[in-house]
Parts: C-alpha cells; sequence; structure tokens
C-alpha cells in the first residue's frame, strides 16, 4: 500500500466523520429544541436553564443563533467533502476537531434532556477548549478563499463565541441549583463579575484572533440578551444589565479597532 493511497483513505475517513458528526448534531438540535419529541432546552433540566432562572441567562430570542451556526456547521461539512478539499492540509487539521465541537454539542444536549446538569458542565467546558483549538487553528492558518472563510473560520468563530456565553451561563445555572450561597456576595454582584470575565474573554479573542468578526458577534449577541432579560424579563437586574451592554460595547469596539488597525492580509488568504 503506498503513501498515497493511505493519505487519500485516511482523508476520505476525515471527511465521512465530519459529515456523520454533522447528521448527529443536527439531529440532536431538533430533541432539544422539542421538534423531535425531547424537551425544549429551557424547560428541561428543572428549568435550570430558562431566561429567568439566573442572573446570566440570556432572553429565549437569543437562542436563534443557533439557527445561523448550524447552517455554517451543515454548510462546513458539504464544503469539506468535495473533492478539491480531499486533501488540503488545513482541512486534515480543522476536520476533526469540528466533528469532536458536533458530537460534544450532541452530548450536551442528551445531558440535558436527562436531566443530567452536572454533567452538562464538563461537557460544555470541554467543548469550549475544543472550540478554543480550532480557533487558534484558523488563525495560524490560512483560508484560501472567501467561501472557505465563511463557512470554516466564519462558522468557527460564532460557534465559539455563543459558547462563551452558554458555558458561563451553564455553570452559573449548576451552582445555583447546588444551593451555592456566593460566599457572601449578593447575586448582582456575582453576576457583573461573570459577565465582565465573558466580556474580557470577547476582548481576548479580539486580540488573539486580531479583529476577527465571528466572535464578537455572537458573544456580544449573547451578552445584548443577558441585558435585556435583565431589563425586561422576570428577573430583573440592572447591574447586571449594565455591566452585559458594557460588555458588548468593549468588546465590538476592541474588534472593529484591531480590525482596523491589522496590516491587510495577500490576496490569496481572507478572514472572517
Amino acid at each position: 500500500m503506498t503513501s498515497a493511497t493511505v493519505h487519500t483513505g485516511n482523508d476520505l475517513l476525515r471527511q465521512s466523520v465530519v459529515a456523520a458528526s454533522a447528521v448527529i448534531a443536527i439531529v440532536g438540535s431538533f430533541i432539544g429544541s422539542g421538534a423531535a419529541g425531547g424537551t425544549p432546552i429551557q424547560d428541561a433540566a428543572g428549568g435550570a436553564l430558562a431566561t429567568d432562572a439566573t442572573l446570566i441567562a440570556p432572553g429565549g430570542a437569543a437562542f436563534g443563533i443557533w439557527s445561523v451556526i448550524y447552517v455554517g456547521l451543515i454548510a462546513y461539512a458539504i464544503w469539506q467533502f468535495l473533492p478539491a478539499q480531499k486533501s488540503d492540509p488545513r482541512q486534515r487539521l480543522l476536520g476533526y476537531p469540528i466533528a469532536a465541537s458536533l458530537i460534544l454539542n450532541a452530548a450536551w444536549i442528551l445531558s440535558i434532556q436527562f436531566d443530567l446538569l452536572p454533567l452538562s458542565v464538563p461537557v460544555i467546558v470541554l467543548l469550549l477548549a475544543v472550540l478554543v483549538y480550532t480557533f487558534r487553528m484558523t488563525i495560524v492558518t490560512r483560508p484560501r478563499t472567501l467561501v472557505e472563510a465563511l463557512v470554516a473560520d466564519g462558522t468557527v468563530g460564532l460557534y465559539l463565541g455563543w459558547v462563551c456565553v452558554a458555558t458561563a451561563a451553564n455553570i452559573t445555572a449548576w451552582l445555583v441549583t447546588t444551593g451555592f450561597d456566593g460566599f457572601g456576595l449578593d447575586a448582582d454582584a456575582w453576576a457583573v463579575g461573570v459577565i465582565a470575565v465573558a466580556g474580557l474573554v470577547g476582548v481576548l479573542l479580539a486580540f488573539r484572533g486580531r479583529g476577527r468578526l465571528g466572535p464578537a458577534i455572537s458573544l456580544s449577541w449573547g451578552l445584548a440578551w443577558v441585558a435585556v432579560a435583565r431589563l425586561t424579563g422576570d428577573l430583573v437586574s440592572q447591574p447586571a444589565a449594565a455591566a452585559a451592554l458594557v460588555s458588548v460595547l468593549a468588546v465590538i469596539g476592541f474588534t472593529v479597532a484591531l480590525r482596523l488597525m491589522t496590516p491587510p492580509l495577500p490576496a490569496s488568504a481572507v478572514t472572517t
């Protein structure tokens, strides 16, 4: 068996794993939405992740961003199956991490569906770690076309930004169910602190990504809906809302500034 044959087989396996993982993730999303007989995420796990469950929970409309992320992931799964991407070194780097994120996403949904909120915490933290690694791979390599920049880099960025917010909300929800008292600090103070950390993460991603828009858009979207929920929902907190809005402005401001200051890339390298 020649080296070329081995590489061809490995590439086909990678492409197939990504495609199968995308199917699993889509099935999981239908279950999580309640469309396939499952319980909607906001109602599962005793409502621990509902909009009014904690001060970090975003408004329900925020979850609409999953539709955009899933469309991007499906587009990537199809695009990476094209013959031109089969032996692309960049897709060899990105394929398996993206597939792992899809499986972890489905595992997180199942953990919530089975009311295993404590299990959902390590799952979403691992998902976040995988996405951070994948995002780094999109930074150290360059897309060859605008299509690749959109379906690979753009999707990974959106995915990462949203999961940053989701991880903060998930951990907070779990702590609340355990009876965590905040070491004597009130809920507003904790909410401001957690939201500030999320904002700092967004600024850090802007620096590391040299002004990439994907993470900033989804992270800011999530934090903006945290602000909306804290101002108009059943669980009102003006300090939390103010912290969320300030974080949004900081993330967008730093991202745009870095985007403008970053030297233009060669014509063969496009980033999103």
